[in-house]
């Protein structure tokens, strides 16, 4: 097993803290701006999303402070569009679910081989991710649209 690149892990790991972080603030700030009918199903996923990025960044600092680390302080980019449409929240969330991903697949290839449990750590984040990605998908399709919102025209 080659040794790990434990500076490349944790800077990694920071950004994908960061990240998370800014994942708890966006959720919980996309809660306030919901508003009709479908109100109170939409404020109740978004906050247990929120609740899901500060889990998430749990577990990342977490793996920081194993490897011998100082977690970041920082906060990840917010994306806000200014807008109350849950289309245009569910979009920038898919964006960000997407960049989360990039981080965790960065992650899995630095431990691949040379860490069980930072690469167990790593696939499961992923399929995690993948998982919210595919359920932000569905939700932005219109019903009774099978193919993705990525492969249809808006």
């Amino acid at each position: 097993m080659t040794e790990l690149e434990q500076d490349k892990v944790v800077a990694v790991l920071n950004r994908i803290l960061e990240a998370e972080l800014a994942g708890v603030v966006r959720y919980t700030h996309y809660s306030f701006l919901v508003f009709g009918f479908g109100r109170i199903p939409i404020v109740s996923w978004l906050r247990e999303q929120a609740n899901e990025s500060l889990l998430h960044a749990h577990q990342a600092g977490e793996w920081i402070t194993t490897l011998g680390a100082y977690p970041s302080l920082g906060i990840g980019k917010l994306l806000d569009s200014h807008t109350f449409d849950i289309g245009s929240i569910l979009r920038e969330s898919l964006a960000t679910e997407t960049l989360a991903l990039e981080l965790y697949r960065e992650l899995l290839g630095l431990v691949e081989g040379r860490s069980v449990a930072l690469e167990e750590y790593a696939r499961q984040q992923i399929q995690v991710e993948e998982l919210h990605a595919g359920e932000v998908d569905k939700m932005l399709r219109k019903p009774g649209q099978s193919a993705t919102s990525q492969s249809s025209p808006a």
